[in-house]
């Protein structure tokens, strides 16, 4: 696992060891962490592939702003994972789910 313990300005990143499920494999996770920066500490890079040339998505900007990282979220769709707070036995689908199958 790639993780940063302790930082020199934000400090020892501490909070409790937790777990969470993406595309049927169990991950951990660190109370704090984001949906993404959980999977990329565990080397998870491609979160979802693109509708029309299924080429892989990930993290691009990081912050919530270009959508490149959304995922399904226990049931909710086009969830941003890098604004998304990771929590103890959550699920996680990678991409969008089609019209078709949202309920």
């Amino acid at each position: 696992m790639q993780r940063l313990t302790e930082h020199p300005v934000l400090g020892p990143h501490d909070g409790q060891p937790i777990s969470f499920e993406f595309d049927g494999t169990v991950y951990p996770a660190i109370e704090g962490d984001s949906v993404a920066s959980a999977l990329l500490a565990s080397g998870v890079r491609i979160l979802r592939r693109s509708k029309k040339a299924d080429e892989p998505r990930g993290i691009y900007c990081g912050i919530g702003h270009c959508y490149e990282c959304r995922v399904t979220v226990d049931g909710k769709a086009s969830v941003r994972a890098c604004i998304t707070p990771v929590a103890d036995g959550m699920m996680v689908e990678p991409g969008i789910p089609s019209a078709e199958t949202r309920s």
